[in-house]
Protein backbone atom coordinates (compact mmCIF):
# COMPACT_ATOMS: atom_id res chain seq x y z
CA UNK A 1 0.00 0.00 0.00
CA UNK A 2 2.92 2.25 0.89
CA UNK A 3 4.33 1.58 -2.38
CA UNK A 4 1.73 2.37 -4.46
CA UNK A 5 1.42 5.32 -2.72
CA UNK A 6 5.21 5.99 -3.29
CA UNK A 7 4.63 5.29 -6.71
CA UNK A 8 1.72 8.04 -7.24
CA UNK A 9 3.86 10.62 -5.56
CA UNK A 10 6.79 10.09 -7.90
CA UNK A 11 4.53 10.16 -10.89
CA UNK A 12 2.97 13.25 -9.45
CA UNK A 13 6.63 14.75 -9.21
CA UNK A 14 7.63 14.29 -12.18
CA UNK A 15 4.19 15.53 -13.49
CA UNK A 16 4.88 18.68 -11.39
CA UNK A 17 8.91 18.82 -12.60
CA UNK A 18 7.39 18.65 -16.38
CA UNK A 19 4.86 21.52 -15.77
CA UNK A 20 6.91 23.47 -14.26
CA UNK A 21 9.41 23.13 -16.50
CA UNK A 22 7.78 23.99 -19.36
CA UNK A 23 6.71 27.12 -17.67
CA UNK A 24 9.97 28.04 -17.00
CA UNK A 25 10.92 27.86 -21.12
CA UNK A 26 7.59 29.49 -21.85
CA UNK A 27 9.53 33.03 -20.02
CA UNK A 28 12.94 32.55 -21.31
CA UNK A 29 11.07 32.51 -24.54
CA UNK A 30 9.46 35.34 -23.94
CA UNK A 31 12.55 37.28 -22.53
CA UNK A 32 14.21 36.46 -25.35
CA UNK A 33 12.06 38.02 -27.96
CA UNK A 34 10.99 40.99 -25.46
CA UNK A 35 15.22 41.64 -25.68
CA UNK A 36 15.00 41.16 -29.20
CA UNK A 37 12.29 43.37 -29.84
CA UNK A 38 14.26 46.03 -27.80
CA UNK A 39 17.55 45.54 -29.35
CA UNK A 40 16.28 46.51 -32.67
CA UNK A 41 14.48 49.32 -31.78
CA UNK A 42 16.33 52.53 -32.35
CA UNK A 43 17.59 54.53 -29.43
CA UNK A 44 15.23 57.50 -28.67
CA UNK A 45 16.86 60.75 -30.12
CA UNK A 46 17.79 63.79 -27.53
CA UNK A 47 15.41 66.75 -27.88
CA UNK A 48 16.35 69.80 -28.36
CA UNK A 49 14.73 73.37 -28.39
CA UNK A 50 16.10 76.33 -29.56
CA UNK A 51 13.80 79.68 -28.94
CA UNK A 52 13.86 82.43 -31.11
CA UNK A 53 12.81 86.16 -29.54
CA UNK A 54 9.89 87.40 -32.01
CA UNK A 55 10.37 90.03 -34.49
CA UNK A 56 7.73 88.97 -37.15
CA UNK A 57 4.83 86.81 -37.50
CA UNK A 58 5.61 83.33 -35.56
CA UNK A 59 3.94 81.36 -38.60
CA UNK A 60 6.64 83.15 -40.79
CA UNK A 61 9.81 82.56 -38.41
CA UNK A 62 9.03 79.04 -38.19
CA UNK A 63 9.44 78.44 -41.75
CA UNK A 64 12.30 80.41 -42.20
CA UNK A 65 13.50 78.46 -39.28
CA UNK A 66 13.85 75.35 -40.72
CA UNK A 67 17.16 75.30 -42.59
CA UNK A 68 18.36 76.07 -39.02
CA UNK A 69 16.83 73.20 -37.66
CA UNK A 70 18.62 71.26 -40.26
CA UNK A 71 21.92 72.44 -39.60
CA UNK A 72 21.76 71.87 -35.73
CA UNK A 73 20.41 67.98 -36.38
CA UNK A 74 23.15 67.72 -38.72
CA UNK A 75 25.77 69.13 -36.71
CA UNK A 76 24.46 67.13 -33.52
CA UNK A 77 23.27 63.62 -35.46
CA UNK A 78 21.49 62.08 -32.65
CA UNK A 79 19.55 65.24 -31.36
CA UNK A 80 15.79 66.69 -32.50
CA UNK A 81 15.78 69.89 -33.09
CA UNK A 82 12.98 72.50 -32.95
CA UNK A 83 12.64 75.70 -32.94
CA UNK A 84 10.46 77.64 -30.96
CA UNK A 85 8.65 81.15 -31.22
CA UNK A 86 6.91 82.18 -28.45
CA UNK A 87 4.69 85.41 -28.85
CA UNK A 88 6.93 87.72 -26.74
CA UNK A 89 10.62 88.28 -25.52
CA UNK A 90 9.06 87.48 -22.15
CA UNK A 91 8.10 84.18 -23.39
CA UNK A 92 11.10 82.94 -24.46
CA UNK A 93 12.51 83.65 -20.84
CA UNK A 94 9.99 81.94 -19.10
CA UNK A 95 10.71 78.95 -22.26
CA UNK A 96 14.25 78.92 -20.36
CA UNK A 97 13.08 79.11 -16.90
CA UNK A 98 11.12 76.22 -16.93
CA UNK A 99 12.89 73.74 -18.95
CA UNK A 100 10.62 74.13 -22.08
CA UNK A 101 13.75 75.63 -23.87
CA UNK A 102 17.27 74.77 -23.53
CA UNK A 103 18.94 77.39 -25.44
CA UNK A 104 17.79 81.05 -27.00
CA UNK A 105 18.81 83.67 -29.28
CA UNK A 106 18.02 87.36 -27.69
CA UNK A 107 18.67 90.83 -27.07
CA UNK A 108 20.70 92.26 -24.14
CA UNK A 109 18.02 93.45 -22.35
CA UNK A 110 15.82 89.92 -22.10
CA UNK A 111 19.07 88.27 -21.90
CA UNK A 112 19.65 90.05 -18.52
CA UNK A 113 16.06 88.93 -17.07
CA UNK A 114 16.94 85.24 -18.50
CA UNK A 115 20.23 85.08 -16.56
CA UNK A 116 18.66 86.68 -13.32
CA UNK A 117 15.50 84.96 -13.65
CA UNK A 118 16.25 81.98 -14.94
CA UNK A 119 19.22 80.67 -14.00
CA UNK A 120 20.41 80.69 -17.66
CA UNK A 121 24.03 81.04 -18.87
CA UNK A 122 25.13 83.13 -21.64
CA UNK A 123 28.15 81.62 -23.73
CA UNK A 124 27.92 83.13 -27.10
CA UNK A 125 28.00 87.18 -28.19
CA UNK A 126 26.86 88.24 -31.67
CA UNK A 127 29.59 89.79 -33.60
CA UNK A 128 28.21 92.77 -36.13
CA UNK A 129 29.21 95.34 -37.95
CA UNK A 130 28.91 98.10 -36.74
CA UNK A 131 30.13 101.83 -36.90
CA UNK A 132 32.47 102.87 -34.11
CA UNK A 133 33.03 106.63 -34.10
CA UNK A 134 31.91 106.66 -37.77
CA UNK A 135 34.14 103.86 -38.91
CA UNK A 136 33.41 100.07 -39.65
CA UNK A 137 33.70 97.84 -37.03
CA UNK A 138 33.01 94.29 -36.22
CA UNK A 139 32.58 94.14 -32.65
CA UNK A 140 29.98 92.72 -29.62
CA UNK A 141 29.20 96.59 -28.40
CA UNK A 142 28.64 99.38 -29.90
CA UNK A 143 27.69 103.45 -29.29
CA UNK A 144 24.81 105.23 -29.77
CA UNK A 145 24.12 109.21 -29.87
CA UNK A 146 22.15 112.07 -28.74
CA UNK A 147 21.57 114.44 -31.94
CA UNK A 148 20.43 117.62 -33.14
CA UNK A 149 19.99 119.26 -36.60
CA UNK A 150 23.15 121.51 -38.06
CA UNK A 151 21.20 124.63 -37.38
CA UNK A 152 20.22 123.93 -33.85
CA UNK A 153 20.91 126.24 -31.16
CA UNK A 154 21.81 123.68 -28.57
CA UNK A 155 25.18 122.36 -28.34
CA UNK A 156 24.61 120.81 -24.95
CA UNK A 157 22.55 117.94 -23.15
CA UNK A 158 21.95 120.30 -20.58
CA UNK A 159 20.41 123.19 -22.70
CA UNK A 160 17.53 120.59 -23.79
CA UNK A 161 16.06 120.73 -20.50
CA UNK A 162 12.20 121.00 -20.91
CA UNK A 163 12.67 120.22 -24.93
CA UNK A 164 11.41 117.92 -26.94
CA UNK A 165 12.95 114.40 -27.92
CA UNK A 166 12.18 111.81 -29.53
CA UNK A 167 12.93 107.58 -28.68
CA UNK A 168 12.72 104.50 -30.95
CA UNK A 169 11.18 102.61 -28.09
CA UNK A 170 10.80 101.72 -24.59
CA UNK A 171 13.01 98.70 -24.51
CA UNK A 172 15.79 99.83 -26.67
CA UNK A 173 18.77 99.23 -24.86
CA UNK A 174 20.85 101.75 -27.05
CA UNK A 175 17.70 103.94 -28.34
CA UNK A 176 16.39 104.51 -24.46
CA UNK A 177 18.38 102.69 -22.20
CA UNK A 178 21.77 103.53 -22.54
CA UNK A 179 20.70 107.52 -23.33
CA UNK A 180 18.52 107.65 -19.77
CA UNK A 181 21.52 106.19 -18.26
CA UNK A 182 23.41 108.74 -19.67
CA UNK A 183 21.24 111.21 -18.23
CA UNK A 184 21.12 110.17 -14.83
CA UNK A 185 24.75 109.97 -15.04
CA UNK A 186 25.66 113.44 -16.05
CA UNK A 187 23.12 114.73 -13.13
CA UNK A 188 20.80 116.29 -15.86
CA UNK A 189 18.17 113.41 -14.27
CA UNK A 190 17.56 112.39 -11.03
CA UNK A 191 16.56 108.97 -10.11
CA UNK A 192 14.72 107.75 -7.06
CA UNK A 193 16.04 104.46 -5.50
CA UNK A 194 13.27 102.22 -6.20
CA UNK A 195 11.68 104.29 -9.28
CA UNK A 196 12.10 104.26 -12.61
CA UNK A 197 14.08 107.08 -14.23
CA UNK A 198 11.54 109.22 -16.26
CA UNK A 199 12.63 111.40 -19.47
CA UNK A 200 9.57 113.57 -18.66
CA UNK A 201 11.26 114.82 -15.79
CA UNK A 202 13.82 116.64 -17.98
CA UNK A 203 12.35 116.66 -21.30
CA UNK A 204 8.76 118.42 -21.81
CA UNK A 205 8.12 116.32 -24.07
CA UNK A 206 8.74 112.35 -25.00
CA UNK A 207 7.91 110.41 -27.96
CA UNK A 208 8.41 106.95 -28.82
CA UNK A 209 8.47 106.64 -32.53
CA UNK A 210 9.31 102.80 -33.40
CA UNK A 211 12.33 103.04 -34.80
CA UNK A 212 15.46 105.15 -35.35
CA UNK A 213 14.41 106.24 -38.90
CA UNK A 214 11.20 107.35 -37.42
CA UNK A 215 12.84 109.41 -34.80
CA UNK A 216 15.53 110.79 -37.90
CA UNK A 217 12.21 111.99 -39.56
CA UNK A 218 10.70 113.78 -36.65
CA UNK A 219 13.84 115.46 -35.89
CA UNK A 220 13.94 116.87 -39.70
CA UNK A 221 10.14 117.56 -39.61
CA UNK A 222 10.92 120.14 -36.58
CA UNK A 223 8.44 117.84 -34.48
CA UNK A 224 11.54 117.39 -31.75
CA UNK A 225 14.59 118.75 -30.96
CA UNK A 226 16.76 116.17 -30.19
CA UNK A 227 17.10 111.94 -31.27
CA UNK A 228 19.43 109.39 -30.73
CA UNK A 229 21.29 107.20 -33.46
CA UNK A 230 22.79 103.61 -32.81
CA UNK A 231 26.03 102.49 -34.18
CA UNK A 232 24.13 99.46 -35.45
CA UNK A 233 21.54 100.65 -37.40
CA UNK A 234 22.18 100.09 -41.62
CA UNK A 235 25.71 101.84 -42.72
CA UNK A 236 22.71 104.46 -45.08
CA UNK A 237 20.94 105.37 -42.53
CA UNK A 238 23.88 105.79 -40.31
CA UNK A 239 25.91 108.10 -42.47
CA UNK A 240 22.91 110.12 -43.98
CA UNK A 241 22.09 110.71 -39.74
CA UNK A 242 25.17 111.76 -38.66
CA UNK A 243 26.23 114.12 -42.23
CA UNK A 244 23.22 116.20 -42.00
CA UNK A 245 23.11 116.26 -37.73
CA UNK A 246 25.31 117.06 -34.98
CA UNK A 247 26.27 114.90 -32.03
CA UNK A 248 26.22 116.57 -28.71
CA UNK A 249 27.25 113.52 -26.02
CA UNK A 250 27.03 109.43 -26.92
CA UNK A 251 26.35 106.42 -24.60
CA UNK A 252 27.98 102.90 -24.62
CA UNK A 253 29.45 100.89 -25.14
CA UNK A 254 25.92 98.91 -25.52
CA UNK A 255 26.36 94.98 -26.18
CA UNK A 256 25.15 93.00 -28.88
CA UNK A 257 22.95 90.04 -28.82
CA UNK A 258 23.59 86.83 -27.30
CA UNK A 259 22.85 82.84 -27.22
CA UNK A 260 22.01 81.50 -23.68
CA UNK A 261 21.39 78.09 -22.49
CA UNK A 262 18.99 76.68 -20.18
CA UNK A 263 20.39 75.11 -16.66
CA UNK A 264 18.87 72.05 -17.71
CA UNK A 265 20.91 71.28 -20.86
CA UNK A 266 23.43 69.11 -19.46
CA UNK A 267 27.27 67.98 -20.66
CA UNK A 268 27.91 66.27 -22.70
CA UNK A 269 25.31 67.81 -24.97
CA UNK A 270 25.60 71.73 -23.49
CA UNK A 271 29.19 71.61 -25.07
CA UNK A 272 27.97 69.94 -28.45
CA UNK A 273 25.15 72.53 -28.42
CA UNK A 274 27.41 75.48 -27.97
CA UNK A 275 29.83 74.57 -30.94
CA UNK A 276 26.87 73.70 -33.29
CA UNK A 277 25.42 77.36 -33.05
CA UNK A 278 29.09 78.72 -33.09
CA UNK A 279 29.46 77.17 -36.60
CA UNK A 280 26.81 79.02 -37.64
CA UNK A 281 29.00 82.20 -37.57
CA UNK A 282 30.42 81.22 -40.70
CA UNK A 283 30.76 83.32 -43.50
CA UNK A 284 28.18 80.89 -45.60
CA UNK A 285 25.30 81.15 -42.50
CA UNK A 286 25.55 84.86 -42.35
CA UNK A 287 22.26 85.20 -44.16
CA UNK A 288 20.51 82.63 -41.97
CA UNK A 289 21.01 84.20 -39.15
CA UNK A 290 20.63 87.90 -40.08
CA UNK A 291 16.90 86.51 -40.10
CA UNK A 292 16.89 85.13 -36.42
CA UNK A 293 19.97 87.90 -34.56
CA UNK A 294 20.10 90.94 -36.38
CA UNK A 295 20.54 92.15 -40.00
CA UNK A 296 24.40 92.91 -39.56
CA UNK A 297 25.52 89.86 -37.95
CA UNK A 298 29.14 88.29 -38.69
CA UNK A 299 29.54 85.66 -36.25
CA UNK A 300 29.83 84.72 -32.65
CA UNK A 301 32.47 85.35 -29.95
CA UNK A 302 32.55 83.05 -26.60
CA UNK A 303 31.73 85.15 -23.87
CA UNK A 304 29.85 85.09 -20.21
CA UNK A 305 26.79 87.55 -18.88
CA UNK A 306 29.84 88.70 -16.68
CA UNK A 307 31.84 90.07 -19.80
CA UNK A 308 29.33 90.74 -22.11
CA UNK A 309 26.29 92.78 -20.24
CA UNK A 310 28.54 94.53 -17.37
CA UNK A 311 28.03 97.61 -19.30
CA UNK A 312 24.35 97.36 -19.55
CA UNK A 313 23.63 96.50 -16.03
CA UNK A 314 25.13 99.61 -14.74
CA UNK A 315 22.66 101.64 -17.34
CA UNK A 316 20.20 99.60 -15.80
CA UNK A 317 21.08 100.39 -12.08
CA UNK A 318 21.37 103.87 -12.79
CA UNK A 319 17.66 104.21 -14.49
CA UNK A 320 16.17 101.70 -12.12
CA UNK A 321 13.74 100.60 -15.65
CA UNK A 322 12.03 98.06 -16.06
CA UNK A 323 10.99 95.55 -18.85
CA UNK A 324 8.00 95.57 -20.25
CA UNK A 325 6.62 95.04 -23.76
CA UNK A 326 3.43 95.13 -25.71
CA UNK A 327 2.59 91.53 -26.93
CA UNK A 328 0.92 90.48 -30.07
CA UNK A 329 2.36 91.13 -33.57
Amino acid sequence: MRKDTAAGEGKELVIGQSKYLRQAQGMVACLLLLVSVTAARPPQKQKLVVAIQPTFAVAEMLERAKPLEQFLEQKLGDVDVEVYVPLSQAGVIEALRFGHAHAAFMGPWAAQLAVEMAGAELVLAEVREVLIDGKPAQATYYYSYWIVLPSSPYHTLAELRGKRACFPSPVSGSGYVGPLGRLVETKLLNHTEGQEANPQQFFGQVLFAGGYGQCWQALQAGQVDVTVIAGDVPARLYHTVLENSRVLDQQGPLPSHAVLVSRELREPLRSRVVEAIAALGAPEHRPLMRTFISGIFVGFERSSAEKHLAAFRRYLDLTGLQFTERIGR
